[in-house]
């Protein structure tokens, strides 16, 4: 059985996990960190029976209770301190937060590198998405001029989201492999309406109620336009791929970025 700790555990996305992984035949949910609900019992908080365990404000001291092998992480905001004390014991960290910069990133690479401890941040755990990002990537190859429109539920800190950030990253990676550019539009791109810029491509964000995760890319071409386009609509969506990255946790090496590098 795989042990698994959640930090950010009572939250939406925490909670989902708890429940997939207590339904998961070969994994156990030993751990729970969370500052808002600490000293309840876990079972109270996330209604499933068989929990009764506290939930803790100190990852350390969490750490040193449940002893998981992984430790899936979707607590709000992204703090790299935690990382290190989970990886410093051995522990796998899986992190679902976005909003990492570019530095924490590389320093994330670093630590996995030191510890010979695996490290993963994926920016989007739904499968759809990373057929998405992959479907982008090829067509960025024919169509270099494109555009990315990001839309979240109002409850996301961070923008341009992770996906978003990764799909730019992937596109501007596969049209330099093809030799190709895209031509710059007329008018000024670092202008407020035109949204964020990364990797010499616009990212559109857009928060709203109701929403969950959802992205368009767009391409333009000559009399054409081609829109790749996934949507999020539970978030149970996410589960297989948090799934399979825990059961991936236990025989990889290195710092992982992507959902994409473990299928």
């Amino acid at each position: 059985m795989i042990k698994v700790a959640v930090l950010g555990a009572c939250g939406k996305m925490g909670s989902e996990v708890i429940k997939a992984v207590t339904e998961a035949p070969d994994m156990q949910i030993v751990g729970a960190c969370d500052v808002a609900f600490a000293g309840k019992t876990l079972s109270s908080v996330v209604n499933i029976a068989g929990l009764d365990f506290d939930i803790e404000d100190d990852l350390e001291a969490m750490l040193n209770k449940s002893n998981p092998d992984v430790l899936v992480d979707f607590a709000k905001p992204f703090v790299i301190d935690n990382i290190g004390i989970a990886v410093r014991r051995g522990v796998v960290p899986i992190i679902g937060t976005t909003g990492q910069t570019t530095e924490q990133l590389a320093e994330l690479d670093e630590l996995a590198k030191d510890t010979g401890v695996a490290a993963m941040v994926i920016p989007n755990f739904a499968i759809g998405a990373v057929l998405m990002m992959k479907f982008a990537a090829e067509a960025a190859k024919y169509m270099p001029d494109v555009e990315i429109i990001e839309l979240h539920h109002d409850k996301k800190i961070d923008a341009p989201s992770g996906t978003s950030i990764k799909t730019a990253e992937m596109i501007n990676d596969a049209r330099k492999a093809a030799g190709i550019a895209a031509t710059p539009p007329l008018g000024l791109n670092d202008d407020s309406a035109r949204g964020d810029r990364v990797n010499d491509i616009q990212i559109h964000s857009i928060r709203l109620p109701g929403l969950v995760a959802h992205q368009e890319v767009l391409f333009g071409g000559a009399g054409q336009l081609l829109t790749i386009k996934h949507d999020s609509m539970d978030r149970a969506s996410f589960m297989p791929g948090v799934l399979l990255a825990v059961r991936r946790a236990t025989n990889i090496q290195g710092f992982i970025y992507g959902l994409d590098k473990l299928l």
